[in-house]
């Protein structure tokens, strides 16, 4: 037996990058705030999964899909001799393993292509935006979900496997997916290093984060039927861009309820509630609108063809689908998802200078106003930050 060169550069930067980019994946699917990294991080898998798939035609000896091609039966009975403790060491991946690696690139394909779909169902953005409504998304959403978490199991099962066939053959084999060396006959295959191949790989992949974080990202091309919009406020922590739907406007309904208050956007409260709203405009929360009919009608007709029940925004499907049908709530705040969606901010919190009230959507959400109310968006004022930390993202 003497030192080999078993795994090539590029296998072992593979394996480790989409290890990586799992676990921090996995991570921040739960973070709206982490959204931006948690998406790059699905596009890497499929951009790795992409190169493994060639890699496993092209790459030297050990990396080729041929030389770990085992039937599921050979899998099976590998896992029972490991089992025994009688299972024969091999110096590529052995049948079990190499099982566990094509349902780990099945999986890792999966995740992602569901993400993308995932991203353009449930945000609208990216690639898929505007393929799916909020409401079809749901099954896939629960799919991606599914396959993650099917994911994390494989990644579990095989890191277990990893660890016993270690303690089984009395070698470190996570060490040899890192130097690519292990123990070996003499005439066994000797992996070519392929530095150039690494190195191209690592730059496109170094590239590809520089892009999405310094120029996607500033410049919204994961939103391509957005509008950018720009916010600097004093008390922010930076100059932040975000970008949202293009939504409707209209200058009389703007004028008139903007006059005594934030005009907020009809996708904030379904049809009926507005009808109900404009149908009492002479009781309205203590006072008299004196509106005449031409801008009622006006008026109404905005807010109704742009309400909740239209799901315009993510937001606007999610309150729509928390009201009972037959409810026709007059205060944003009295919507079970608001409620939901803001539990945890206190009194003290509402009671900030740089808050004051709740139906300062402004305060938090930047795009309140275009009435987008999407994700990025969102940035608590530094006079906050002490006390509500763990409400990053919070959606009206």
């Amino acid at each position: 037996m003497q030192r080999t060169l078993i795994w090539d550069l590029p296998t072992r930067l593979f394996h480790w990058s989409l290890a990586a980019s799992f676990a921090i994946a996995w991570l921040t699917g739960d973070g709206d705030a982490w959204r931006s990294v948690h998406v790059f991080l699905g596009y890497l898998m499929l951009g790795l999964v992409g190169f493994r798939v060639v890699w496993g035609f092209m790459g030297s000896h050990f990396s080729r899909f041929a030389s770990f091609w085992f039937s599921p039966k050979e899998a099976v009975q590998y896992l029972k001799q490991v089992a025994t403790g009688r299972a024969a060491r091999h110096t590529g991946h052995n049948p079990t393993g190499s099982w566990a690696i094509y349902i780990l690139l099945a999986l890792a394909l999966g995740v992602g292509l569901t993400g993308i779909l995932t991203l353009g169902g449930d945000e609208q953005q990216g690639l898929a935006a505007g393929w799916f409504s909020f409401s079809q998304i749901k099954l896939i959403k629960e799919l991606h979900e599914l396959m993650a978490t099917a994911m994390l199991l494989v990644v579990l099962g095989h890191i277990t496997g990893v660890v016993v066939e270690s303690v089984l053959h009395k070698e470190n084999l996570a060490r040899s997916m890192v130097t690519g060396i292990k123990l070996a006959e003499p005439g066994t295959p000797v992996a070519h290093r392929h530095r150039v191949v690494a190195a191209v790989m690592l730059l496109v992949m170094l590239g590809f984060g520089g892009w999405w974080f310094k120029y996607a990202i500033d410049r919204n091309i994961d939103h391509p039927n957005g509008s950018v919009m720009e916010a600097p406020r004093e008390g922010d922590a930076a100059h932040v861009k975000f970008v949202g739907p293009k939504l409707a406007d209209n200058s009389v309904w703007r004028a008139e309820c903007g006059s005594c208050h934030s005009a907020f956007y009809p996708a904030l409260l379904p049809s009926r509630s507005w009808q109900k709203m404009m149908a009492t405009q002479d009781q309205h929360f203590g006072s008299d609108l004196g509106l005449d009919a031409a801008t009622v009608a006006t008026i109404l007709t905005f807010l109704v063809d742009n309400s909740a029940d239209k799901h315009l925004t993510e937001a606007a499907f999610k309150i729509e689908q928390s009201l009972a049908k037959d409810s026709a709530p007059q205060r944003i705040t009295e919507t079970p998802y608001w409620v939901k969606k803001h539990r945890e901010i206190t009194a003290a919190d509402w009671a900030n200078p740089l808050v004051k009230s709740k139906n300062n959507c402004a305060a938090c959400h930047m795009d309140a106003d275009a009435g987008t109310f999407e994700d990025g968006a969102m940035q608590i004022p530094k006079a906050l930050a002490a006390t509500a930390v763990p409400l990053a993202i919070i959606k009206p």
